[in-house]
């Protein structure tokens, strides 16, 4: 395929008004959804979005490579378009970026669209044609330059010259892979070959894309390399890798670091690998961030494997109060719902702590964190107990990893399936039966105790502030530990109150949204008042994430307006003593609820507070 057959000249914005990062793709988008080539203007907004939060896909050098693979494309499709003045795109060498692509590939993209993506990001990686491309006036002269390069191509070194190697020169190998696999995975790859041909040193590259795994290293690759570049925003296989000298990067440095990466690579200034460990950073500067990185990211782990323990099991014990209030406590009915979501709930710590293990030691941590996770429920440790149970289970099993790292080659064998296991899982036993339960038991009691005796006025302050917390980050690690918080309360008692002050500070942001696009109408641009319209239904679902993209867009007086009606609902939730006994659900749970009435109260007057704070804080869109 051709780049010019995605590079249309009918979608080509040549002379860009946007003077900002969020205008800029709201022009773009536009472009697109008015040539047919995305079917669904705000669910590809979205996911552009999205990219962005990940990495910035302003590359320096003047250019942006803004791009999405969802099922809101009808076709394949790359938009070109130049800002004469530049604008400020978040690049990430802090300059202006004057010429944008954006990328459309639908999901289900055969391997041609793919490969000619990138093909179009190693072009982009020549100084000379970029310079060109600035001075272009016209479509037709853009597809020209795109065309001339096919045919005589300024680029680097081939294949052979990059990869063939020879025994006298440096060699090193490399892996490349950014979250979505159309630009930055290609771009590094290229930007690495040359630099390398420059310096001469023979490199293999890796890349990681959409597609799938290209141009695999070999172990005797890996074996022969001084050493590993991984330059990836996302997961790549890794004990491969074992004792080599490994340093892990951004994608975005693959592009922009390509020299420092390959000295540092040949003098072998990089940390060992040892599989199944994390690799230390070569950077101190990045240390503490860098940790608390580490320790979300693997408590996320344990929380969205815990997730439809609680809505599977938690819905169906719903039904069966539902079930026992029409047909009593003794019917059949309400034993096998019940019996169901209990079992499911029974699950819930023990899947928590094994994957939060899991994520730290890899496979060997997950049966110890398994174990002591059950341990802390057997124990009336409860939810902490749980919780520290899966981390301690994860660092223990790294520190028998280490322990057994100099047995012979011989006895490899046995690692996986004896001595990590048993010794994995003695250690755990030992903590948690010694230590851990008898702690957090007495701590989860003391808890337990202090919620059940709260008077109705801090009752009232700690469900405005779970629903606050909801609200905050919309999903992020403020809702997270208020929404698991509450989980390991109803877990322990049964008592859903807080359930209630939670839910209701994830249903209002969505809501309000909805509210204030329907009433504030000059407020919103056209394409937010249509996105506005399907966060009713996501709000009254609870599903919170409906309302990031105007946080994303507008996060000051978004996530203000939404913490204060969450922060209010949520007082009030406990004000009524209202309870759900459900986890999940919104709406279709609100009958089940304790006073049902004064909770869909409570939802009401918050979402209406968010919604004329949103409303009369936001400024009117310019026509």
């Amino acid at each position: 395929m051709n780049i010019n057959n995605l590079l249309r000249n009918d979608i080509m914005i040549m002379d860009m008004k946007a003077s900002d990062k969020s205008a800029a793709i709201d022009e773009m988008v536009a472009s697109l959804e008015a040539n047919n080539v995305v079917n669904d203007a705000h669910t590809f907004k979205e996911a552009i979005l999205k990219r962005e939060e990940q990495t910035s896909t302003g590359l320096g050098d003047g250019i942006a490579m803004p791009h999405a693979k969802t099922d809101a494309v009808n076709e394949a499709a790359v938009l070109f378009a130049k800002s004469e003045n530049g604008l400020d795109y978040e690049a990430l060498d802090g300059q202006s970026t004057y010429l944008f692509f954006m990328i459309a590939v639908p999901d289900g993209a055969n391997d041609t669209h793919l490969q000619t993506l990138a093909a179009l990001s190693k072009m982009l990686i020549d100084q000379d044609f970029i310079a060109q491309l600035k001075q272009a006036s016209t479509p037709e002269e853009v597809q020209a330059l795109f065309h001339q390069e096919e045919k005589d191509p300024s680029g680097g070194p081939s294949e052979n010259e990059v990869d063939g190697g020879v025994e006298e020169r440096p060699f090193v190998v490399a892996v490349t892979a950014c979250p979505t696999g159309i630009a930055h995975t290609y771009m590094a790859e290229d930007k690495l070959k040359k630099q390398a041909a420059e310096m001469g040193v023979d490199i293999r590259v890796e890349t990681n894309g959409s597609d799938g795994t290209a141009n695999p290293l070999t172990q005797a690759e890996i074996e022969r390399a001084a050493g590993v570049i991984v330059a990836a925003d996302k997961n790549v296989a890794m004990a491969r890798f074992d004792q080599k000298p490994v340093l892990e990067r951004p994608v975005s440095d693959g592009i922009n670091s390509a020299e420092e990466l390959i000295t540092k690579v040949v003098n072998r200034d990089a940390n060992i690998y040892h599989a199944g460990e994390a690799v230390e950073t070569d950077d101190d500067t990045e240390s503490s961030t860098s940790v608390w990185r580490k320790i979300y990211k693997d408590l996320m782990n344990g929380v969205s494997h815990m997730l439809p323990f609680v809505v599977g099991g938690g819905i169906l014990m719903a039904i069966s109060f539902l079930v026992e209030g029409v047909l009593g406590e003794d019917h059949e009915l309400f034993t096998f719902f019940n019996t169901i979501g209990s079992n499911a709930f029974s699950f819930l710590i023990p899947i928590l702590a094994g994957y939060i293990a899991m994520s730290i030691a890899d496979r060997p941590g997950l049966m110890p964190g398994l174990v002591g996770g059950f341990m802390a429920v057997e124990s009336n440790a409860g939810f902490l107990g749980g919780l520290v149970a899966g981390f301690l289970a994860g660092y223990l099993v790294l520190l028998v990893k280490r322990w057994f790292r100099g047995l012979p080659k011989s006895l490899d064998g046995l690692k996986s399936v004896l001595l990590y296991p048993v010794t994995g899982l003695f250690l755990i036993g030992l903590f948690m039966y010694f230590l851990i339960d008898p702690v957090f038991s007495t701590i989860n009691t003391g808890m337990i105790s202090f919620l059940e005796d709260l008077g109705t006025g801090n009752a009232v302050i700690l469900g405005a502030l779970l629903g606050g917390m909801m609200a905050i980050d919309m999903g992020g690690p403020f809702n997270k530990a208020a929404y698991t918080f509450s989980i390991g309360i109803f877990n322990d008692t049964g008592d859903g109150s807080l359930m209630a002050a939670v839910m209701l500070g994830g249903m209002i942001p969505p809501i309000a949204i909805a509210l204030a696009t329907t009433f504030f109408k000059s407020k919103f641009t056209e394409e937010e008042r249509k996105s506005g319209m399907t966060n009713y239904v996501m709000g009254l679902s609870f599903i919170t994430e409906g309302a990031i993209p105007f946080a994303a867009a507008d996060p000051m007086r978004v996530i203000g307006s939404s913490v204060i009606g969450a922060v209010i609902g949520g007082g009030l939730t406990q004000l009524w003593a209202s309870s759900i006994p459900a986890p999940h659900g919104g709406i279709f749970v609100i009958p089940l609820a304790d006073h049902a009435l004064l909770f869909l109260v409570a939802l009401a007057i918050g979402s209406v507070i968010t919604a004329i704070v949103l409303g009369l804080w936001k400024k009117p869109i310019r026509s």
